[in-house]
């Protein structure tokens, strides 16, 4: 975080600066930001603050196109953006999956199908379950869900969080009787019963937080907010992958477009709006380059390993 902090005071003192002269000639034409989900969590409003800034900065439009993919999670967006041009006018905001799973999928996404502009966003993710649920953290979850069913929400299978989740389960010695996808879990997931547990975001539960049974979050360390709740990782065992989101353009861009994004993303992460969400939500916003993002994709995908053999044991 001290990292991340350092780089948003730099960033943040050329905030108003000219952007690079690649500007003038990119972007030209209107530029899309396809985000795979529906508008309203993270990578939504971060994405839309890059594209306020981008048609502020160059003149040219800029907006976000939600393309929300059901039990498919991010992928039929993605595949929009590979489908695509070259030429920037067409920018993917990408959760871990697209890059990590997506080339297991068999649908046409390989492991170089996309470049990363820059990751700038960790989702504070949890398990939570409503307040009356007979289990307040992973060990009483486990001992309650042996002898009960207990039936899991998720936004899509080959996710990190869900994968992490199931790796945990079958560390713990339990199983879920059922799961299943949604495009949106929230109060209203947990109220209904259409989900005894559900992996989402601390924002989308943040309203009815009081009557919310929080039992683990998902990424490498705890989230400030959350006080006495541990990570899934020190509860069950598993390694600390956590779902993050970043910008990614189709292989064969010009390095000069990448550039053009990437100082913009940058500058947009370091803005008093995007830290100010950080300390309100417990989210992480920063900015990773694209050698770094490169570099936490190849150590991601040994992590994600580890997680599926767990999985088939």
């Amino acid at each position: 975080m001290k990292k991340y902090a350092i780089m948003a005071a730099v960033a943040a003192t050329t905030m108003l600066g000219a952007v690079a002269p690649a500007a003038a000639e990119y972007p030209e034409a209107p530029v899309q930001f396809i985000v795979p989900w529906p508008p309203g969590d993270f990578e939504d409003i971060l994405t839309r603050m890059i594209a306020a800034n981008m048609q502020e900065k160059t003149g040219v439009s800029a907006s976000v196109v939600n393309r929300p993919g059901g039990g498919d999670g991010p992928f039929p967006g993605a595949l929009e953006v590979l489908n695509g041009p070259t030429d920037g006018s067409m920018v993917g905001s990408f959760v871990i999956g697209v890059p990590v799973v997506g080339p297991k999928l068999d649908m046409g996404i390989e492991e170089d199908s996309f470049v990363p502009v820059g990751i700038f966003l960790t989702y504070p993710f949890v398990l939570a379950a409503s307040g009356d649920a007979p289990y307040t953290n992973m060990k009483e979850l486990a001992e309650h869900a042996r002898d009960n069913d207990v039936v899991l929400g998720h936004f899509g299978a080959g996710l990190a969080p869900t994968a992490a989740t199931f790796a945990a389960a079958k560390k713990m010695g339990f199983e879920f009787a059922d799961d299943s996808a949604f495009d949106m879990l929230d109060c209203n997931s947990l109220s209904s019963g259409d989900a005894d547990v559900i992996n989402t975001t601390l924002a989308l539960i943040e309203p009815c937080l009081a009557d919310t049974n929080v039992l683990a979050n998902i990424g490498a360390e705890p989230i400030s907010k959350l006080s006495g709740v541990s990570t899934l990782s020190a509860q069950s065992g598993i390694n600390d992958i956590e779902l993050w989101n970043g910008l990614f353009v189709k292989k064969g861009t010009p390095q000069e477009v990448i550039d053009v994004l990437a100082e913009i993303t940058e500058a947009t992460m370091a803005s008093d709006e995007a830290q100010q969400l950080m300390i309100e939500t417990g989210a992480r916003v920063y900015f990773q380059d694209m050698a770094e993002s490169k570099a936490r994709i190849a150590t991601d995908r040994e992590k994600s390993a580890e997680i599926n053999a767990i999985i088939a044991e």
